[in-house]
Formats: structure tokens, sequence, C-alpha cells
């Protein structure tokens, strides 16, 4: 029978992770909180995050920021996507990546 949570995202009981996604007091409470479909809203937000300022995600000042997104998507009052974006139009080619 799989883990569940009280998803802090989603607002319901959903399945969680089998173990925290990454060490430390911030993994167990994201493991303790946060459901495997919470974390996969997350995971559309941070890419966003990342196309939307053309970040590099091994650029340690790059995970400090998205750790910070992170901590306020799931436990901030109002997460907000960038200041500008828009999505694209559907069955538009993905932008190319910013180097």
């Amino acid at each position: 029978m799989a883990r569940t949570v009280m998803c802090v995202k989603l607002g319901r009981e959903a399945e969680g992770f089998d173990a925290p996604p990454f060490p430390g007091e911030f993994g167990l409470k994201i493991f303790e909180n946060v459901s495997l479909d919470g974390w996969e809203l997350w995971k559309q937000h941070q890419t966003i995050l990342i196309n939307h300022y053309g970040l590099h995600p091994a650029d340690p000042e790059t995970r400090k920021m998205l750790r910070a997104e992170m901590d306020e998507f799931f436990f901030g009052e109002d997460a907000q996507l960038p200041e500008g974006w828009t999505p694209p139009p559907a069955g538009a080619a993905a932008a190319p990546r910013k180097k």
C-alpha cells in the first residue's frame, strides 16, 4: 500500500514519497507535507522559472533561489509565476534555451 500525506499544495490526501526527495531538514518537510502530484506541480513551476530567467541549475546561487521559490510554492501564502510570464500559445514550439 502506498504511503499517503495530507498535501499542502493540493489540500487533500494523496500518495507521498517513499523517501525524502533530498537530504536535510527541508527535504524531510517536503516528505511529510507534499504529495507526488504536488511535486509534479513544482517541477512544472520550476521549469517555468528556469526557462523564463535563463537560469543554470548547477549554479549555487540558482539552487539557493530555487529552494527559496520551492519553499514559497509549497508553504508560502501565494506562489506567483515570474513577472511578465505568459504561457506559450497552444501547439507552439518550445523557445530555444539561453546559453
